[in-house]
C-alpha cells in the first residue's frame, strides 16, 4: 500500500505518517531524511547527493527518484511519500517509477486546512527538545510545571520559521507548486480529503477510514 500525503506546512503530515508507520508497518519516505541518510551512506548515489549539497545547489528530481528507487527495491509493506511529489513533473516521475517496480499509488490523502487557522496554530507551536512532543500556546500549552507531559523534559524549542510572515510565504510556495497535484490526482480518481484541523485522533481515524 503506497500513500501520498498532501497538505501545506504544518497540516500534520509528519504526525499522521508516524501513525501509519506504527499501525500499518509502512515505511515513511521523507525527502529530507532520505537526502541526509544518502549523504552519510557512502554509496555512489550518496556521493552525488553530498557533492550537490556541498555546492549549495538543489538536489535534482533525478537524484530524488533514484533514492526512492533504492528504497522501493529494498522492499517493505508499503510506503508513505511525505514531501514528494511537490510538482507535476515529480508526480509523473513517481508514477513511472512505481510502474517500473510493478507498484502504484493506492491513496492520495490531502490534509485540508484553513490558512488563517493554520497560521495561528503553527505560530504558537513548540516542541520538547528531548522527545519531540508538540505543544501549542493555545490548544495544548506546555504544562504549568514546565515539564513535558510525555518525557518530563524541561527544554522546549520553536522553529525559527514558525512565525506568521514566514508561514505565509511557505503557504504561498505550497499553493504555487504543490496544489496543482490536487487536480492531477483528482482526475486519476485517487484524491481524498481529510479535515486537517480536527484534533489529532480524529484526523488519524479519518485517514484510517480512507484506507479500508
Amino acid at each position: 500500500m503506497n500513500i501520498i500525503l498532501l497538505g501545506p506546512p504544518g497540516a500534520g503530515k509528519g504526525t499522521q505518517a508516524k501513525f501509519l508507520v506504527d499501525e500499518h508497518g509502512l515505511t515513511q519516505l521523507s525527502t529530507g531524511d532520505m537526502l541526509r541518510d544518502a549523504k552519510e551512506s557512502g554509496t555512489e548515489m550518496g556521493k552525488r547527493v553530498a557533492e550537490v549539497m556541498a555546492r549549495g545547489e538543489l538536489v535534482t528530481d533525478e537524484i530524488v527518484i533514484g533514492l526512492i528507487r533504492e528504497k522501493l527495491e529494498a522492499g517493505g509493506r508499503g510506503f508513505i511519500f511525505d514531501g514528494f511529489p511537490r510538482t507535476l513533473p515529480q508526480a509523473d516521475a513517481l508514477a513511472e517509477l512505481l510502474q517500473e517496480e510493478g507498484q502504484k499509488v493506492d491513496h492520495v490523502i490531502e490534509l485540508r486546512v484553513d490558512d488563517e487557522a493554520l497560521v495561528q496554530r503553527i505560530a504558537g507551536r513548540s516542541t520538547c527538545a528531548n522527545c519531540g512532543e508538540v505543544y501549542n500556546d493555545t490548544t495544548k500549552p506546555i504544562p504549568a510545571d514546565g515539564k513535558c507531559a510525555k518525557c518530563g523534559g524541561t527544554e522546549f524549542k520553536r522553529r525559527a520559521d514558525d512565525n506568521e510572515e514566514s508561514l505565509r510565504k511557505r503557504l504561498m510556495e505550497y499553493y504555487k507548486q504543490t496544489s496543482p497535484l490536487i487536480g492531477y490526482y483528482y482526475v486519476k480518481g485517487q484524491h481524498e480529503v481529510v479535515d486537517g484541523l480536527a484534533d489529532i485522533e480524529s484526523v488519524k481515524a479519518a485517514v484510517n477510514a480512507k484506507l479500508t
